[in-house]
């Protein structure tokens, strides 16, 4: 029978939340939307391939409501995904280990991809892209 006096693991109700612990959990996340984004991305150019009406229904499709949100989540989680592995490089050269750094960098990572979405986002909804 097993010990029931020994302690147990701590687990995510006994955790104290921090942005460490949130970039890490995002950084794996946005790992995993980018492959399905990817494929969704991947449909748009076998469609362009195929011809006219197969792209437009993906223009339809990518232009909807839900489309647009969709590509907006996925343009988020490119750029925090490129900002938290600069940090991660940077990182394992040796720099930014100190908690204030630590910290620091891990805020900036987010910050700096909402930032760089939303300049995208409104280069595109402007028609500057056109």
């Amino acid at each position: 029978m097993a010990d029931t006096r020994r302690p147990l693991s701590p687990h995510l109700q006994i955790y104290k939340w921090q942005v460490q612990m949130v970039t890490s959990i995002l950084h794996r996340a946005t790992g995993i939307a980018l492959a399905v984004g990817t494929l969704l991305l991947l449909w748009g150019l076998i469609a362009l391939a195929s011809g006219e009406a197969a792209f437009a229904e993906f223009k339809a499709c990518a232009g909807s409501p839900l489309g647009l949100v969709l590509l907006f989540g996925w343009s988020w989680a490119l750029f925090y995904h490129l900002c938290n592995g600069i940090r991660h490089l940077i990182q394992d050269a040796g720099a930014g280990y100190a908690i204030p750094q630590f910290v620091r960098s891990s805020w900036l990572s987010i910050v700096v991809s909402i930032v760089l979405t939303v300049a995208v986002w409104a280069y595109v909804l402007t028609g500057a892209a056109a």
